[in-house]
């Protein structure tokens, strides 16, 4: 092949083209830079004209004609009427992923970033939640938003939907569990399956939607019934498309993997079975990922912080790998678990159980008097954990010197102790570095035997907890550190600084309370931390602080490091959790890539994978809150289903431009109170103050405000509690507000994360969430 087209042109990556097929066509990037210097659409045969394919040579001619079909696949090229091919932002295109709203309405997420454009309800018609879209910006909305038109769908993503059969008037149809997919979806007679109704059924999309028909399936899979323990778990598993069962190719490759750990394991690696390390965790966890030791020295500390060796049995490019890859992640529902590993790994070799070797990788650093990481090594070694011990056991050793555990455990009292010694100076270097920390309730939900909910139960961190939070932190800085400094491609879990809309809301909030957010148009963690230190005690404690937070973006996970805003860290990453997070495994490989100097086997990651794989991270643990969230919330819909009628004192967790989202007490379940409750008044939502106030009666109800309701509704299907305003149980002066201060705003504004507009107005945002791995982010 020639290198150099008849426009005098050289291919950049004709070697790589020509390495990678016997008869090599021009690159992606090549044709790119053809159609930007013709700058205007060009026919297939003028295209080869200028990349120097001939179009008697039929081979590459055909070749060049499907290049150039699966670059408008993949949304690098556009094809006009005129069968012209052009690039897609001279044609003022966006590509990038649908994302549905429960009203009917949806956002186009750009894949190059920017702001969401907005999609009408009459667009949303054309396609389904998910899907990867061509759009052209046709102006704003009402609201000021950039609006578009769908112009191609290149890639659906929703083949099965999970939803509840419905039959009227010889016509049957499936309204989807995931409320992001507001189209139902009929189904001829000849695909009921013998389904009945008000069963939940999977269907299989069989005709997608287009602008003038709605989507057709047939029902493949009757799943049970609606109402059955469980099937809130089920319905979120298929709603989110969470992968939740192991193919026999996996299977056969799990079979060859040995029970226990085997002589030929230990090669080069250094034998730690005779030091006292320990887990703490959770009473009902199952996967152990870390164990810890430490241990005084003469100006400062060792901290041991062995995690799971994933990456000696998940190796790049196998079927374990790339299950794990489709996961992302492992996903916590109440009472049940969707591993990303079989449980062959992680709940048997992988997890660091009690008195049995397993293989792991080592953290091994030097911590200062003051509690700064000195030094780090990393080694791949062999351990036999020494105990088990749980946080409850661990903080009652620690405050009860009459503790049986102290007792049971005495042979590793003295490193309990040690880490908590270690734990009391790293506590104070993190106030010292300005690192958040807000103390919020976690709750958990107790199930009877039919499993539904008993009670919902708070559940308080203790230094147990934290201890294990900050050798984690240690651990995971040390190594983002040690690769960065090998110039290793490798996921950091970023959390950027806040945005400049939300520090000026921020700080028109702050101002009313007479407080001050400093630091200018870049504030540090520390800045953020005064101001809490500020409201420390005062009756505003807690509402500062939920405002504070919600300031913040949420975190990511990507190869450009810039930094972790809330911990206040320059490196940061994640290495403690390989069993459960994709990305502590590509972390694993990366050191091992370093260690071995000739690489991990088909360890190939470059810059531009890691941008992919941590796009595919972090939408895994979007998904994965997402579909927990859902299921959690139904479970307290029907729990409050019970109690229509009843009447409880609540907290407002959040105001929007239709009401208040209050929180019931003492049963930690949230529900709206709709605006026209408030009174015979005009209330109009006030963004930067998160409240609603009253223009006649100048009544405001803001975050934390007490209120006392009654249980009017509880919609299942929806996971939505209207609930009816009785009284006001909070007095409070508010300062006057200029007109210019008052809007009434898009709730597109209030979310309390990052993000996509379709995820703000939502009823049911998950502010509080058990868990039995409260460890480091």
């Amino acid at each position: 092949m020639s290198k150099e087209s008849t426009s005098g042109q050289q291919d950049p990556h004709a070697q790589r083209e020509a390495d990678k097929y016997e008869n090599p066509i021009p690159s992606r990037e090549f044709i790119l830079e053809a159609l930007e210097e013709a700058q205007k659409p060009l026919r297939l045969y003028q295209v080869a004209k200028i990349v120097d394919v001939d179009e008697d040579d039929e081979e590459r001619f055909e070749a060049l004609s499907r290049r150039m079909k699966a670059m408008v696949r993949d949304g690098q090229l556009i094809r006009n009427r005129r069968g012209a091919f052009g690039l897609l932002k001279k044609m003022d295109l966006i590509k990038g992923r649908v994302l549905g709203h429960p009203d009917g309405y949806g956002f186009l997420v750009p894949d190059e970033g920017g702001k969401d454009l907005f999609l009408s309800e009459k667009e949303m018609h054309k396609v389904l939640h998910g899907d990867i879209v061509i759009a052209s910006v046709i102006g704003e909305d009402r609201r000021g938003r950039q609006e578009g038109a769908i112009v191609e769908v290149t890639e659906h993503n929703t083949t099965q939907v999970l939803g509840r059969l419905n039959h009227e008037d010889g016509l049957s149809w499936v309204r989807p569990n995931n409320n992001r997919l507001t189209q139902d979806i009929f189904i001829p007679k000849d695909g009921l399956l013998e389904a009945k109704e008000e069963q939940v059924v999977l269907v299989e999309v069989l005709h997608q939607p287009t602008a003038r028909s709605g989507p057709i399936g047939k029902i493949v899979d009757v799943v049970g019934d609606y109402m059955s323990a469980g099937m809130e778990i089920e319905s979120a598993i298929h709603a989110y498309g969470i992968p939740n069962s192991w193919n026999e190719e996996l299977e056969a490759e799990l079979a060859k993997i040995p029970d226990e750990v085997i002589e030929s394991d230990l090669k080069d690696r250094k034998d730690l079975r005779g030091l006292q390390l320990v887990t703490i965790d959770g009473s009902d966890t199952k996967d152990f990922d870390d164990a810890v030791f430490a241990k005084r020295r003469k100006n400062g500390w060792r901290l041991v912080v062995a995690i799971a060796d994933v990456s000696h049995y998940v190796k790049p490019g196998t079927e374990l790998d790339k299950e794990a890859f489709k996961r992302g992640n492992s996903v916590y529902f109440p009472q049940r678990v969707v591993p990303m590993l079989p449980s062959k790994l992680s709940d048997g070799l992988c997890s660091l159980n009690p008195h049995v070797d397993r293989l792991c990788m080592v953290a091994d650093l030097t911590i200062t008097e003051d509690g700064k990481l000195e030094k780090s090594q990393f080694y791949q070694a062999v351990m036999n954990s020494k105990a088990r011990l749980t946080y409850t056991q661990v903080h009652e050793m620690l405050t009860d010197n009459k503790s049986k555990y102290r007792e049971e455990f005495a042979d590793q009292l003295s490193n309990v102790e040690e880490l908590y010694n270690l734990y009391k100076v790293l506590k104070v270097a993190r106030a010292e570095r300005g690192a958040l920390e807000f103390e919020t309730t976690e709750t958990r939900m107790v199930f009877d035997e039919n499993r539904k909910i008993q009670e919902i139960v708070p559940v308080y961190r203790n230094d147990a907890h934290k201890l294990i939070e900050e050798c984690m932190l240690m651990a995971n800085v040390a190594t983002a550190r040690y690769l960065k400094w090998h110039k290793m491609p490798i996921l950091y879990r970023v959390h950027e600084k806040p945005l400049e809309e939300r520090l000026k809301n921020l700080r028109t909030f702050l101002g009313d309370f007479g407080l001050t957010l400093e630091g200018g148009d870049e504030p540090t963690a520390h800045d953020y931390a005064k101001v809490s230190e500020q409201v420390a005690g005062e009756p505003h404690e807690h509402l500062v602080q939920t405002v504070l937070l919600r300031s913040m973006n949420q975190a990511v996970y990507q190869p450009e490091n810039k930094g972790h805003f809330g911990l206040n860290y320059e490196h940061y990453a994640h290495f403690t959790s390989p069993i459960r997070r994709y990305p502590d495994l590509l972390i694993h490989r990366a050191l091992r890539h370093v260690w071995t100097k000739k690489g991990v086997e088909n360890f190939d990651y470059n810059e531009s994978d890691m941008v992919d794989l941590g796009q595919h991270c972090s939408d895994t643990e979007r998904r994965a809150d997402e579909a927990t969230r859902d299921s959690v919330t139904f479970l307290k819909c029907e729990f409050l289903s019970h109690r229509i009628g009843e009447e409880y004192e609540a907290v407002v967790s959040a105001a929007t431009n239709f009401g208040l989202f209050v929180e019931l007490q003492p049963l930690f379940v949230e529900g709206l109170v709709h605006i026209t409750e408030l009174g015979e008044d005009y209330f109009h939502y006030d963004n930067a103050r998160h409240c609603l106030k009253g223009e006649r009666t100048g009544k405001v109800y803001r975050l934390g405000d007490r209120i006392k309701v009654q249980v009017a509704q509880v919609n299942l299907d929806d996971r939505k509690v209207d609930l009816r305003f009785i009284e006001s149980l909070t007095e409070h002066a508010e300062p006057e507000a200029t007109g210019s201060d008052i809007e009434e705003s898009s709730t597109d504004e209030q979310s309390s994360d990052e993000a996509k507009p379709a995820r703000k107005k939502r009823y049911y945002r998950k502010k509080k969430r058990s868990s039995s791995k409260p460890k480091a982010d």
